[in-house]
């Protein structure tokens, strides 16, 4: 088996923990309770971005999205495998009306479920279900921290249902939408494994599934030519996955990423399709995370630009510093232009202190835009990019086209020459 071996530099990853807090990210409050943070306004606006930019990848692969609700009856858990194989790191069922509900540890069964809400014809599959939804964990206290282990996560999550010689297909398309995700946001995987059952009794007793999705996955890490590692004891209980894993500040590895193979819930919930034939048959059903949990992913990308955002996922996008108050109606209406034209854009006015301090204040926005008095009579805007470089003054109509442009990309660059 061939191994990664990931060059990492010497210089430590910031600790999320402090970043998100100095930059107003997120934060906990013993009163809501350990491992349940909450999101301030910067890093709802970061959240927000990047669920926005799952979805619209997703959509664009040809995913169809669902919501699906937060609980459900203990017996679905039952039938799944999870009350059975995962308990324990479930929330105790709750008492209601003569039945016992649970919050879902998993978004699975509920897709199984609507998946068997319609019939379906060997024609529609590949099916690719995909939600953006909560579920929650009953981790120890001891092993909470930050974003990356919490108890209430929002799980980028898919599940496509298809044909057995369609999996190899779709899971290596999944793999593949995961690599163009990290490119764009600048995330480097510490190494890809192959996340194999162990000894002992939480894996589900099915010999032949097992062998078979093992073989698929093999199959697809082969194809895509990347180095990866075999595991044992690290495969979901239900079937052998595609674990993409990143490193943290403090050298600790975890997965953020995942593709899985699963004969096992649709014959637990008896999914099938209309063959060619006219008969039944079982789908098999792919499970796959672009970026894993929400909460997790945006704790990895502080560490990993220390809060300097690519500028597409940014709070900030643009700085708008005034050097005195004269040039302030001129600031104020580029603020409004920026917002209008979809930009995330900051007044910086003359009252925050002298323009060195404003300066420094906005180090982390992509793009600080100076106006002086200069560039308020001309018309234009003084540009200083957050890697220290200063374009020539620029009309603020083609600026802001510029700077669109680049976000629009989703570019981990901050700077392009003008089109020719």
């Amino acid at each position: 088996m061939r191994s990664l071996v990931h060059d990492r530099e010497e210089t430590p990853m910031p600790d999320h923990r402090r970043l998100g807090r100095e930059l107003n990210l997120f934060d906990t409050d013993p009163l809501i309770g350990a491992g349940l943070p909450y999101w301030l306004p910067d890093g709802a606006v970061v959240r927000h971005t990047l669920e926005e930019y799952i979805r619209e990848v997703e959509r664009l692969a040809g995913y169809r999205h669902v919501y699906s609700p937060v609980i459900g009856k203990r017996e679905l858990y039952e039938i799944s495998g999870h009350w059975s194989h995962y308990s324990e790191d479930m929330f105790p069922p709750m008492d209601l009306g003569g039945e016992q509900v649970v919050l879902r540890p998993s978004l699975c069964p509920h897709h199984a479920v609507i998946y068997r809400s319609r019939a379906h014809s060997y024609r529609e599959l590949p099916l690719r279900m995909a939600e953006l939804g909560g579920m929650y964990r009953s981790e120890l206290s001891g092993v909470l921290g930050g974003l990356t282990r919490v108890r209430a996560i929002q799980l980028n999550d898919a599940h496509i249902f298809c044909t057995l010689d369609q999996v190899a297909a779709e899971a290596g398309a999944a793999l593949e939408l995961i690599g163009r995700a990290y490119r764009a946001l600048g995330i480097e995987p510490t190494r890809y494994r192959l996340s194999l059952p162990g000894a002992g009794g939480k894996y589900v007793a099915a010999p032949e599934l097992w062998r078979r999705s093992t073989a698929l996955l093999t199959e697809v890490l082969d194809s895509s030519g990347l180095p990866y590692e075999a595991a044992e004891g690290e495969a979901a209980f239900y079937g052998p996955k595609i674990d993409v894993q990143v490193t943290d500040h403090g050298g600790r590895e975890s997965t953020l990423s995942t593709v899985q193979v699963d004969f096992h819930q649709p014959e637990q919930f008896d999914l099938h399709y209309i063959g060619a034939d006219g008969a039944k048959h079982r789908p098999v059903m792919v499970h796959r995370s672009i970026i894993g949990s929400v909460e997790r992913a945006v704790a990895h990308l502080i560490e990993q630009h220390g809060g300097a955002f690519p500028a597409w996922l940014a709070p900030t996008q643009l700085a708008v510093l005034p050097v005195s108050e004269d040039e302030l109606p001129q600031a104020e209406a580029l603020v409004d232009r920026c917002v209008r034209a979809g930009l995330r854009a900051e007044l910086g006015g003359p009252e925050r202190g002298t323009l060195g301090a404003r300066i420094r204040e906005a180090r982390l926005a992509p793009y600080q835009a100076v106006i002086g008095a200069r560039e308020a009579a001309a018309g234009t805007v003084a540009l200083r990019l957050r890697d220290g470089r200063r374009p020539e003054p620029l009309p603020a109509d083609e600026l802001l086209a510029r700077i669109a442009g680049l976000v629009a990309a989703r570019s981990t660059e901050l700077w392009a020459p003008a089109p020719a």
